[in-house]
C-alpha cells in the first residue's frame, strides 16, 4: 500500500504540472471505486487548479471554488501522460488539462475521486487525522504527551492515524529501528528522551524514503512512471533472518495488528 512518501514523491511529481492548468474534461470509466465517484466531478471543466497539497495519504486538487480528493487506495497510481494515450484495464479516471491527461490506475479499486465545496479539513475522511509526522507540530514533547493514557504497543500506535497520520507499516518499523526502540514497548513507557530519539527517526525515515522516490512494492510508480528504490535501503522491514546491517543479529519478524513487523533484537530494546 502506498504510504506517505509515496503520496509525497506523487505530490511533487504532480504540483508543478498541475498548478494554474485549466481542466479541459473527465472522463470516467469506472465509477465504483472504494466510493462512488460523485456527478460533480464531471463537470470540473473550466476550472483551474490552483495547488496540489496533501493531508496524510490524501492529494487534495485546489480548484477554487472546491477540492478534488485523490487517494490511492492499495494499489492505486497517478500518472501524467499525453492527451490519447490508450487506456488500459484499470484505467479508471481521466483529468485532462490540455496537452497532459492525469490518470488514476488502480486495480483493486480501493482509491478515492471525490469532490467537496467545504473545507477539505472537516471533510469526513480527513476530519479525524492526526498530526502530519513532518510538521514542526510533531516534536518530543508532543509525542510523549500522546503516549501517556496508551498500553498499546508503540509500533501499533505510530500506525493510528488518528495520532500521527501516515507513517504506516514500512515506516514504522524503520523509524524504530532508528531509534533503537523495540516494536513492542508499551507507548505510555516511552520516556521524554525516546520521544526525542523517535520523533527524529520518523522525520529522517520519511525524508529519506522521498528522496528515493519511495518503495516500490507491488504497484506503486511516481507520477512519471518511475520506479522508487527506497525499499534497497530498509534496515529492517521485509529482511527476516538477514544480518541486521548494523551488528549482523538475524532481523526477526513478528506479526502486530496483523501486519508483520521487523525488527533488531540486539540494536532495538
Amino acid at each position: 500500500m502506498p504510504e506517505l512518501p509515496e503520496v509525497e514523491v506523487t505530490r511533487r511529481g504532480l504540483a508543478p504540472r498541475l498548478s494554474g492548468r485549466v481542466i479541459s474534461g473527465v472522463t470516467v470509466r469506472e465509477p465504483r471505486l472504494r466510493w462512488p465517484v460523485p456527478p460533480e466531478v464531471l463537470a470540473l471543466a473550466g476550472r483551474k487548479v490552483r495547488t496540489v497539497r496533501r493531508r496524510g495519504k490524501y492529494l487534495l486538487l485546489d480548484c477554487g471554488d472546491g477540492h478534488l480528493i485523490l487517494h490511492l487506495g492499495m494499489s492505486g497510481s497517478l500518472r501524467l501522460l499525453p492527451p490519447g494515450t490508450p487506456a488500459q484495464k484499470h484505467d479508471h479516471f481521466d483529468l485532462a488539462l490540455g496537452d497532459r491527461v492525469l490518470r488514476l490506475r488502480d486495480p483493486r479499486r480501493f482509491g478515492a475521486v471525490l469532490w467537496t465545496t467545504g473545507d477539505p479539513a472537516a471533510h469526513p475522511l480527513l476530519a479525524h487525522l492526526g498530526i502530519e509526522p513532518l510538521s514542526a507540530s510533531l516534536n518530543a514533547g508532543r509525542l510523549y504527551r500522546l503516549t501517556r493514557a496508551h498500553r498499546t504497543a508503540i509500533k501499533l500506535f505510530l500506525m493510528d492515524g488518528r495520532r500521527i497520520v501516515g507513517v504506516g507499516n514500512i515506516y514504522a518499523s524503520e523509524s524504530l529501528f532508528r531509534a533503537g526502540i523495540s516494536p513492542r514497548l508499551p507507548a505510555k513507557n516511552l520516556t521524554l528522551e525516546k520521544s526525542g530519539k523517535l520523533v527524529r527517526a520518523i522525520k529522517a525515515t520519511l525524508k529519506a524514503a522521498i528522496r528515493a522516490g519511495g518503495s516500490t512494492l507491488r504497484d506503486f510508480v511516481g507520477a512519471d512512471g518511475g520506479a522508487g528504490y527506497a525499499q534497497q535501503r530498509h534496515y529492517v522491514y521485509d529482511r527476516a533472518d538477514r544480518k541486521c546491517r548494523r551488528c549482523a543479529t538475524p532481523i526477526r519478524r513478528l506479526a502486530q495488528g496483523q501486519r508483520s513487523t521487523y525488527y533488531c533484537p540486539t540494536c532495538q530494546k
